[in-house]
């Protein structure tokens, strides 16, 4: 058998390749504060988003991915008037901002007692942390962690959130709800 090749025949081939595919996963946690007086009446509400600081992103994963020491408590503390949040604050480090705590009557940071989660959302709605003041403080905003040790060092630092507009004040016989919503979205 013989093959004849012809001047306008020709070959073509292609390569398929994948593009490559990025899923984006943003984690964002919102701060709802309600301070209520002595006789339980609202003096100011404020909501706050915060960042996820390096040392959070990096426990989300160990946790996740790795399933190493993972616990699942986790806290509530209060950082004093204009905090400097920064990505790469610890709960041994974080320059720019320092945690209220002689000015609540609570024995630890108060617990972050999160309910089911849902449509990729969690909070602590069903169960604030509430603080009771004991002394006058401005407060700028608050933080997570993994220890409950009030102006403790230990622990790692979840994220921290600060007041966008202007600090808020807290008087002796105030109580200060703080509801933390954890929300995670592919974007």
């Amino acid at each position: 058998m013989q093959h004849q090749i012809y001047p306008d025949m020709g070959t073509s081939a292609s390569i398929l390749t994948n593009k490559e595919n990025t899923i984006k996963t943003t984690f964002r946690n919102m701060y709802e504060f309600e301070c209520y007086d002595s006789k339980d009446n609202l003096k100011w509400k404020e909501t706050v988003f915060n960042i996820v600081v390096d040392e959070g992103l990096d426990e989300i994963l160990n946790q996740f991915y790795k399933g190493s020491a993972y616990t699942a408590s986790h806290y509530v503390g209060l950082t004093d008037s204009t905090p400097t949040v920064a990505a790469g604050d610890t709960m041994s480090s974080h320059a720019g901002w320092a945690e209220v705590y002689t000015e609540y009557t609570e024995a630890t940071r108060e617990a972050l007692t999160l309910g089911s989660v849902s449509a990729k959302s969690v909070d602590n709605s069903a169960s604030k942390a509430s603080f009771t003041i004991n002394a006058a403080a401005t407060i700028g905003g608050a933080f997570v962690t993994t220890d409950n040790t009030k102006n403790g060092t230990s622990g790692i630092l979840i994220g921290v959130a600060d007041f966008a507009a202007a600090d808020r004040v807290v008087a002796d016989g105030d109580t200060l709800n703080v509801t933390v919503t954890l929300t995670a979205a592919t974007a």
